[in-house]
């Protein structure tokens, strides 16, 4: 086990990823925020969709989901069609435009990690991948445990 300092040590270091994601997202094209990409790119993993399945993978209110929806949906990004089991509900399906979008989209990353990483060794970046996929593994699905966890039970920093 690491030592309560590698801990804290990683703690300040993931806190400060989020300067590399806002860098990130500079790279986007205008119309298309972060959450719009998230949205994107949700769908081409899991394919069609229901709002209320994409809120929960999302891990955010259906209320943002519907506006984060609109907007891809304005840009023709994705297609609102009538669910065949539930006439009420929408299915949400990336179209061409939407899959070409995330095309350039992959490109970007690819062409900004590229750049910025541009004096590491392929074992390097071998290395990060496979320790950031080995992370989010030890968590799990965070949006599970935090159903389940209570308050009293939920350990903070401090709690060590």
């Amino acid at each position: 086990m690491a030592a309560r300092s590698q801990y804290e040590e990683l703690a300040r270091q993931l806190s400060a990823i989020g300067a590399v994601k806002r860098e990130m997202g500079r790279m986007l094209p205008q119309d298309c925020p972060p959450a719009s990409a998230g949205v994107l790119t949700l769908l081409d993993r899991h394919g069609e969709m229901r709002m209320s399945q994409l809120a929960e993978l999302l891990a955010i209110d259906m209320s943002v989901t519907s506006r984060h929806v609109a907007h891809v949906a304005e840009r023709g990004w994705i297609e609102r069609k009538p669910d065949p089991v539930d006439k009420r509900s929408r299915l949400l399906r990336l179209t061409p435009s939407g899959r070409e979008l995330l095309a350039e989209l992959a490109e970007r990353y690819t062409q900004t990690l590229a750049r910025y990483l541009d004096d590491w060794t392929d074992t390097d970046v071998g290395h990060l991948v496979e320790l950031l996929a080995r992370l989010r593994t030890s968590f799990g699905d965070c949006r599970i445990r935090a159903h389940h966890d209570s308050p009293a039970t939920t350990r903070t920093p401090a709690a060590g």
